[in-house]
């Protein structure tokens, strides 16, 4: 399993489209349907997984660990909320706190991490690109 991180519009999906030879179709979205996501190559937008799931009363850190097992492959792409001003909403707090801790958890299971910066891949996990 391979997962990228970075900020928003820091090239994350156009690394792996180039990267891995990934096609449009092959990109499924993080607001998709959970059995979507269970058979996809790559998923793009993860924190949108989380809300979505968070929004349904569900536990988004069980369903990634579901997500996880059922789809050992997958590439998982997720923007990085937690830098920045605290947000003031206590919701928006929980929110980001969820994405931070689903986060590590694609982490401590993925084989490799990517961080990407103005377009830049930087691994963090694994072997070396």
């Amino acid at each position: 399993m391979i997962f990228i991180i970075g900020g928003s519009y820091q090239g994350k999906t156009d690394f792996a489209v180039n990267r891995f030879g990934l096609k449009t179709d092959e990109i499924t979205e993080g607001s998709a349907p959970y059995d979507k996501l269970t058979s996809a190559k790559c998923i793009r937008h993860f924190e949108d997984f989380v809300s979505s799931a968070a929004g349904r009363n569900e536990d988004p850190l069980e369903l990634t660990g579901k997500l996880l097992i059922s789809n050992p492959d997958v590439i998982i792409i997720m923007t990085e909320i937690g830098c920045g001003i605290i947000p003031i909403e206590k919701s928006e707090r929980i929110y980001r706190e969820l994405v931070g801790k689903t986060g590590c958890m694609i982490a401590g299971h993925a084989e490799k991490v990517i961080r990407i910066t103005c377009g830049i891949p930087a691994v963090i996990k694994g072997e070396t690109i």
